[in-house]
């Protein structure tokens, strides 16, 4: 049997010598032009160039949550899209999530800000109840994200594209109960995937119908943002701010008003980092399985996007 690694802006090799190490049947290679066919393949952000010349691939592993890159390539119909069920990166979501929320919620930018000026201040304690806490996509981070925020008590909301019935969370699905789901938060966490159907789904029409001193959290995709389109309500009042680690253009351009607006915090995509032993585990269990002709999870329907 033989894998391949192909990887954007990373280096392959230590995830050679780890699968090599844990899977020593295989036969494990980086990927270069005119390689010899391989049978699995671990990728990140592969050039359209690499799907060509690897038509007898059957499974493409994506080493990251999010798969929307990969659907963009012209793949064949045959070819499995394998996405990680999780690896480590749910309970790093989960961590950052909650920091963000209960950051913003007990006001410690104030406090910094105080702090840094030699000034000792005291603010008002929120109600926990005025806070709910909206979850935007419940797969594997999300329900994992919406249960850690319930250890705070804070009302937790949730909504996905299909029902879901979650203990102690609020749930919503469909077109329908969007506009509800929206209008129950006040904490908004999206972690939807990357479809045509959500790419700018974070815009003022649906911003705007948050409650009044809404606060936006983005781990999901630039893409779901019209970022204009928040700062016009963080600036006209109705949000009281945002946490975003993911953007449009990555890095972060020099000379983004993100990088100064006084209501945004910007973090460089590192919400949840692959975990690559983990994840090199996940993998290999996944390809026995397959050999043996087994069902596996993680499977990506090409038509949903996810």
């Amino acid at each position: 049997m033989n894998i391949t690694i192909c990887f954007d802006k990373l280096d392959p090799a230590p995830w050679v010598q780890g699968l090599q190490h844990a899977f020593p049947q295989a036969i494990v290679t980086a990927w270069v032009p005119g390689a010899p066919q391989a049978d699995h393949a671990i990728v990140w952000a592969p050039p359209q160039k690499f799907i060509d010349e690897q038509p007898g691939l059957q499974t493409l592993f994506n080493i990251g949550a999010g798969v929307d890159a990969l659907l963009q390539l012209k793949l064949p119909t045959h070819l499995k899209v394998v996405r990680l069920d999780d690896a480590g990166m749910s309970v790093q979501m989960a961590e950052y999530v909650c920091h963000a929320v209960i950051r913003h919620f007990r006001e410690f930018d104030g406090y910094d800000s105080d702090t840094q000026s030699g000034k000792w201040s005291y603010r008002k304690p929120r109600s926990r109840a005025a806070f709910a806490v909206g979850v935007m996509g419940l797969g594997v981070l999300g329900e994992r994200v919406a249960k850690a925020l319930q250890v705070f008590e804070f009302p937790v909301n949730g909504f996905s594209r299909s029902p879901k019935d979650l203990p102690g969370i609020r749930c919503f699905s469909g077109a329908q109960g969007l506009s509800e789901f929206l209008a129950a938060t006040r904490v908004l966490v999206n972690l939807m995937p990357l479809t045509p159907e959500t790419e700018n789904i974070l815009n003022h029409a649906t911003l705007s119908q948050l409650q009044k001193g809404g606060y936006l959290i983005n781990v999901a995709r630039g893409k779901h943002l019209v970022e204009e389109d928040l700062i016009t309500l963080i600036d006209g009042g109705h949000l009281a701010g945002a946490t975003l680690d993911v953007f449009r253009t990555e890095p972060l351009p020099a000379g983004h008003p993100f990088w100064q607006h006084p209501q945004i915090t910007v973090t460089p995509h590192t919400s949840a980092r692959t975990l690559r032993e983990e994840s090199i585990a996940q993998i290999v269990g996944k390809i026995q399985a397959l050999q043996r002709g087994e069902a596996i999870n993680g499977v990506v329907d090409h038509q949903r996007g996810y």
